[in-house]
């Protein structure tokens, strides 16, 4: 039986609650088809979120790493195909840190590419009826200095690993004009995505680019 660890981030820039770290939660101890998931909080802060997933695969030594973040504006469930090798935070994280225009690795390469399936993901998903679209882009924040740090670690190991961005809830949209999606969605979107990076050893090809 294959094992996949799902990473969370903590709530951040002043927010109560953050959709990533709910929907894993729901998600601790679930079976699916030859498949079992595993979970993981990670703190959204630079030199703290890397080593914690690495702890959590020395312990769990699983075969697939998902690490999850919310994305604010984006309305659909978004694996990221590439991270790229550069801190430049917007806001500070949660212990004050905000980088500008600093490598995650120093000499490392310019990025790295997820080694999850994400079309065949995008796919599951969207043939479930959740909303779902490959990203070509994880920001600057802890989630892409996430994404890229936890690939470097395992970039000679056969465990493979990719990041997703979430929506919003409905609550922490409530009062803007931000899209957002339900948490039994988001959570019902993870494992649909689990089980196809289980299902799916190669990637399949399908329409995924963008224009601009």
């Amino acid at each position: 039986m294959k094992k996949i660890l799902i990473t969370g981030f903590e709530p951040f820039g002043g927010a109560a609650i953050n959709p990533a770290l709910e929907a894993v939660k729901l998600l601790e101890g679930v079976v699916l088809n030859n498949g079992e998931i595993v979970i993981c909080q990670v703190p959204v802060t630079r030199f703290k979120a890397i080593d914690a997933v690495i702890e959590a695969i020395k312990y769990h030594q699983p075969d697939y790493v998902i690490t999850v973040g919310q994305a604010g504006g984006r309305a659909a469930i978004t694996p990221e195909r590439v991270a790229i090798n550069i801190d430049d935070f917007r806001i500070a994280d949660n212990e004050g840190n905000q980088p500008i225009d600093q490598p995650i690795v120093v000499d490392g390469p310019d990025g790295y590419f997820s080694t999850l399936p994400i079309k065949a993901m995008t796919q599951a998903l969207q043939q479930a009826g959740i909303p779902c679209q490959v990203s070509n882009t994880a920001g600057t924040f802890v989630c892409n200095h996430l994404f890229y740090g936890v690939q470097h670690y395992l970039r000679d190991t056969r465990i493979a690993h990719g990041f997703i961005h979430i929506p919003l809830l409905p609550e922490q949209a409530a009062l803007t004009n931000q899209p957002s999606m339900s948490l039994a969605m988001i959570a019902e979107g993870l494992k649909v995505a689990a089980q196809a990076v289980i299902d799916n050893e190669q990637d399949i090809q399908l329409t995924g680019g963008t224009i601009c």
